[in-house]
């Protein structure tokens, strides 16, 4: 009975740690992450520069994920994820005092350097975390726990977003921007002591990490291209190119807000309110649908609805469609974002889990990196707006595609 007690008081104290992160991730999320690509645009950033601010960090994901993968399985995913958090999340206090330091130019390339190094930590904690998320939250209530993180998440995010746009258009710039870096580094490092809380349930680690820990042998590799044969192969490939297609007009939306419809940053953080407004009213049925639909269909629904954002944005003459576009894109990436992470869980073996974790990571950075990269380009060559259309259309085929392999 008492060993019941524990285990239960255990998970509950996991929840609420991962509900509390994820609540301050938000914050972070609403502020500094948000206006990061538009501060970059405002001081003269070009499209392949706003671009390099994804496309850097996915480059350095790519060298390292097989080093960080190799050094994870012989560590406690625990210590991992809160160390790499606390090193990953540190490089937004820089960010705070660049405008006092640097011409517009130099902040651009300083922007792009700094996020580089933090990528670095960060490499490590997106394979540690989803490996720990898989150790610690049981299968079945994995739908509960991720949707309740997305509302959370949500709430955060509405709140923080709507703060900073109204301290950008009162406050002049650049102290305003200083402000936003400064919320965002604060709910980072808030985020970061939630995340060193979280226990594996017992006095030792679950069976599988042990056993990982003790068959590591030297110059044994996690790049496993064994498991590219058969089903995970398959939806590794389509997990690639929507990846690639949902990165492909990102870069490319900052160059929207700022130099075709000419959009205040009140008018943009709206845009960010409504939509994760959005987010948080599907993720109150999150749950519900997961068990009525399954994670394969949930996340098939979430990835066709995900064209509508970059086709409005293609079509908008104002800021109106850019905000019906938040709307239905908060829709949109509540299913996707718990379907993608959900039906890896589910074709993932959990005493295998480090290795695909760093297949994972790799299809997820070369996607960021090629749409990245896409995206400036065809922006050069076809013109902006017909780069978005042709975003949509690509994010179209990608829900296609979960259909055939998802």
């Amino acid at each position: 009975m008492k060993s019941k007690f524990l285990a239960h008081s255990g998970l509950n104290s996991n929840f609420r740690h991962l509900y509390a992160d994820i609540f301050w991730w938000g914050v972070l999320a609403g502020s500094a992450l948000s206006f990061l690509a538009v501060y970059a645009t405002r001081i003269g950033a070009t499209s392949f520069q706003v671009g390099l601010l994804t496309a850097g960090p996915a480059v350095v994901n790519l060298i390292l994920s097989l080093l960080a993968g190799r050094w994870l399985e012989q560590r406690s995913l625990i210590r991992a994820v809160s160390y790499s958090s606390i090193a990953h999340r540190a490089g937004y206090i820089p960010m705070i005092f660049l405008p006092w330091l640097l011409s517009a130019s130099g902040q651009v390339i300083s922007l792009e350097l700094i996020v580089l190094v933090m990528s670095v930590p960060g490499t490590l904690l997106a394979i540690s975390f989803n490996a720990l998320f898989a150790q610690i939250v049981l299968s079945e209530r994995r739908g509960q726990v991720v949707g309740w993180r997305n509302a959370l998440a949500s709430v955060s995010t509405i709140v923080s977003s709507l703060l900073c746009g109204r301290l950008l258009d009162w406050i002049a710039f650049p102290l305003n921007y200083q402000i936003v870096f400064f919320i965002g580094a604060l709910g980072g490092a808030l985020s970061c002591y939630h995340l060193s809380r979280l226990r594996f349930i017992g006095t030792s680690p679950p069976p599988a990490v042990r056993s990982l820990s003790d068959r590591a042998q030297p110059n044994k590799s996690l790049l496993r291209f064994d498991l590219l044969r058969g089903p995970f192969g398959s939806l590794m490939g389509v997990y690639l190119l929507f990846y690639t297609f949902q990165q492909l007009p990102v870069p490319l939306f900052p160059l929207a807000f700022v130099r075709v419809l000419h959009l205040s940053d009140g008018a943009i953080s709206l845009g960010t309110a409504l939509f994760h407004v959005s987010v948080l009213l599907g993720s109150m049925r999150l749950g519900w649908m997961s068990k009525r639909l399954g994670h394969r269909r949930l996340l098939i629904l979430g990835a066709l609805l995900y064209c509508s954002y970059p086709l409005l944005m293609g079509l908008a003459q104002n800021a109106t469609p850019f905000w019906i576009a938040s709307v239905i894109g908060g829709i949109a990436w509540g299913l996707t974002g718990a379907g993608l992470l959900n039906r890896l869980m589910e074709r993932t073996p959990q005493d295998d889990l480090p290795a695909h974790m760093t297949l994972h990571n790799i299809v997820l950075n070369l996607g960021v990196l090629g749409g990245s990269m896409l995206g400036p380009v065809l922006a050069e060559g076809l013109g902006l707006r017909p780069a978005l259309l042709l975003g949509a259309g690509l994010r179209l085929l990608s829900g296609i595609l979960f259909i055939l392999w998802g």
